[in-house]
């Protein structure tokens, strides 16, 4: 597909959803599930207008992907407000060690003893499909810094650090990929768990957790300071927080994608720290008038006690990089998943039906159900939890990044069918499941 010819199909997607929006509102399904679908009409099987499969586009796939990741990530960081010790962490840890580590050895046996699969090419599917990812999650993420709700911050929390743990298991099955049949080197394995795990883990979390507090601190500090409220500027810091979090991370040998979620993290703890603690500021929990860039009555809007103006400028600091990072997230999203839904027609395998059964029925809700406790998820809430794993845009990034690092021709082909047709069968099956499960879940945890 042509440039033009690909801003035909995307303007003419954004325009239909853009006139329809009332009432797709309506529908039971996630907005995900029709841009799939939409990918369909225009590959093969509907307008043919696009004629490639994943091998011919891993290269910049795998960038585009990546971006997505780290913006999604970067705003999940950001509506986190409670403390990292608050009790709705709990979840969020187990959820992102022991149940994914738990999650990723158990379909890796099934990849291996059901589908035939080398240990190797077993384990790179399993890392590639087990985190639930940031994107296409957000459903079921929390929605606004007041939200304390225990399902939502796990999951929220899940999101945003399972890529420290899927990621060294992914390097880990290139490593068992390239030695074939032999057994890796003892001194192989200690560079991994050294340099993936211990290092690059708590590295990335912390400088990127530092880099984002400190730079919010400064910023509101000199925003109240200056009474500026432009909102260019909270969007530029966005950007920036993004590009050098990562950059940094990558720099020392940490991982990027933790860096960025830590680098959001930061940040909202300096809008707390600025807030004294207090409630979310009012800008994120109601309807604030719009402000223009180079708006005049700064100082009217900061008003008189100065003593306030932190406050002020933190919330307006959030607002503006909230609304800013959820356009850019929804944006990419509608690409990549309209782009799987192009791709599909090349990479369909049907074993990935009972993969795809044996990781959301079994695998995950049985690690969720024995590996977190009672006092920190009541069973009810633990069900729903094991079901919402949605899989998507982060494993179109470890799959196009596992083709550039020379896989083989047979090991890339299996990889691409049964991860690009899971991931489809993820966002069917959690689009058409997750409202009404929402629904139902809302009205237990009013009761």
């Amino acid at each position: 597909m042509s440039f033009s010819l690909w801003l035909l199909v995307l303007g003419t997607l954004l325009l239909i959803l853009a006139l329809t929006s009332a009432y797709l509102r309506l529908l039971p399904v996630s907005s995900s599930v029709l841009y799939l679908a939409f990918g369909l009409v225009i590959g093969p099987l509907g307008l043919e207008l696009w004629q490639q499969d994943l091998g011919h586009i891993s290269g910049w796939l795998e960038h585009l992907a990546e971006a997505a990741v780290l913006v999604s990530l970067f705003i999940g960081g950001l509506k986190l407000r409670l403390p990292l010790r608050s009790p709705e962490w709990h979840a969020a840890w187990l959820l992102a060690g022991p149940v994914l580590v738990g999650t990723i050895l158990g379909l890796t046996l099934v990849g291996h003893f059901a589908l035939g699969l080398d240990w190797g090419l077993a384990l790179l599917v399993s890392a590639i499909l087990s985190p639930t990812d940031p994107v296409l999650a957000s459903l079921v993420q929390v929605s606004r810094a007041g939200d304390v709700d225990r399902l939502r911050y796990a999951i929220s929390g899940e999101a945003g650090l399972n890529d420290g743990t899927a990621f060294p298991f992914v390097m880990l099955a290139l490593l068992l990929i390239a030695q074939g049949q032999a057994l890796p080197q003892l001194d192989d394995v200690l560079r991994w768990l050294f340099s993936d795990i211990l290092w690059a883990v708590p590295a990335g979390l912390l400088l990127g957790y530092v880099l984002g507090r400190g730079t919010g601190r400064l910023v509101i500090y000199l925003r109240a300071r200056h009474t500026d409220t432009v909102v260019t500027a909270n969007d530029f810091l966005a950007l920036a927080l993004i590009a050098l979090s990562y950059a940094c991370a990558e720099a020392i040998g940490a991982w990027g994608f933790l860096a960025t979620f830590a680098a959001g993290l930061g940040l909202r703890h300096a809008e707390v720290e600025t807030s004294s603690h207090t409630e979310a500021p009012a800008e994120e929990s109601g309807n604030p008038e719009p402000r223009e860039e180079g708006q005049a009555n700064a100082l009217v809007e900061f008003g008189a006690d100065t003593e306030a103006h932190p406050q002020i400028a933190a919330g307006a600091l959030m607002a503006d990089i909230l609304s800013f990072g959820g356009l850019l997230e929804r944006i990419l999203e509608v690409l990549l998943v309209t782009l799987l839904g192009a791709l599909l027609v090349y990479h369909w395998d049907w074993r990935a039906l009972p993969l795809a059964l044996a990781l959301f029925c079994l695998v995950r809700p049985a690690m969720v159900v024995l590996l977190i406790r009672e006092h920190q998820l009541p069973l009810g809430h633990r069900l729903f939890v094991g079901w919402f794993g949605i899989r998507g845009i982060g494993s179109l990034y470890y799959l196009s990044y596992a083709l550039n690092h020379d896989l083989s021709p047979l090991a890339a082909s299996e990889a691409s069918d049964l991860v690009l047709s899971v991931v489809a069968l993820s966002i069917l099956l959690h689009g058409l499941s997750t409202q009404p499960l929402l629904d139902c879940y809302e009205r237990l945890y009013r009761r």
